[in-house]
């Protein structure tokens, strides 16, 4: 069992959470219960599936749950081009923040592969 925050992956998409929290906090109150939450719900579930899965004991457990972190990644990339289409944020913003997403989904198939 390692210790997750050992891991690069997790420091970036622990860093991404945080800036999505800070950027949704400025949505528009009809997004609370739906893009908000939804967008904090996949932004947090990177960085704890991949805390999960170092608990698991082995390889095969630990990479179950760098799958859910990439279908997590994959939701929250989906929902930043959502973002910059309905105007909640401007192109660069997004640009920025899909160039930190992209880096932690290439962080966590180059960790995949690994295994």
């Amino acid at each position: 069992m390692q210790d997750f925050r050992n891991l690069r992956v997790w420091e970036k998409s622990h860093e991404l959470n945080l800036r999505i929290a800070d950027l949704v906090d400025g949505y528009p109150r009809k997004e609370l219960f739906v893009l908000t939450f939804q967008m904090r719900k996949s932004a947090s579930s990177i960085p704890t599936n991949i805390a999960e899965g170092c608990g698991q004991g082995t390889d095969a457990g630990f990479a179950r749950y760098l799958q859910i972190a990439m279908g997590s990644a994959c939701e929250l990339e989906y929902q930043l081009i959502f973002s910059r289409d309905r105007k909640y944020v401007t192109n660069e913003v997004h640009a920025r923040l899909e160039s930190q997403l992209l880096e932690v989904k290439r962080m966590l198939a180059g960790l995949l592969n690994k295994l």
